[in-house]
């Protein structure tokens, strides 16, 4: 199995920034694209970012895309969010998550991901 635990949440005002981590452990060779999501009050959990096994491919939703910047560390087991010009309607809970297969095909189903982290709480003021 493998267990993903994401950090870097916290307060900011609008505008600001925040750096979120996530590393995974535990059988880590079944790791493959590594993803972020997000699920606000009341809403569904959404699609954020996404990047391939390799890092050689991105995918970001067109709320957060120009604002955010995804990147992994396969010798960590890292992934990260790097979150600029953030705004009050990116306050929710961020997961990131991880498929057990890779493809030139950039994954954004959250049923695409088995693997998932308890979440880390943005809250962005105005």
């Amino acid at each position: 199995q493998v267990q993903m635990v994401e950090s870097g949440g916290g307060l900011v005002q609008a505008g600001g920034s925040l750096r979120l981590s996530c590393v995974a452990s535990g059988r880590t060779y079944t790791v493959r694209d590594m993803g972020w999501f997000r699920q606000a009050p009341g809403k569904e959990r959404e699609f954020v970012a996404t990047i391939t096994w390799l890092g050689g491919s991105t995918r970001y939703a067109d709320s957060v895309k120009g604002r955010f910047t995804i990147s992994r560390d396969n010798a960590k087991n890292m992934v990260y969010l790097q979150m600029n010009s953030l705004k009050p309607e990116d306050t929710a809970v961020y997961y990131c998550a991880a498929t057990k297969y890779s493809s030139s095909y950039t994954y954004i189903s959250s049923s695409e991901y088995a693997y998932w982290g308890q979440g880390t709480q943005v809250t962005v003021s105005s």
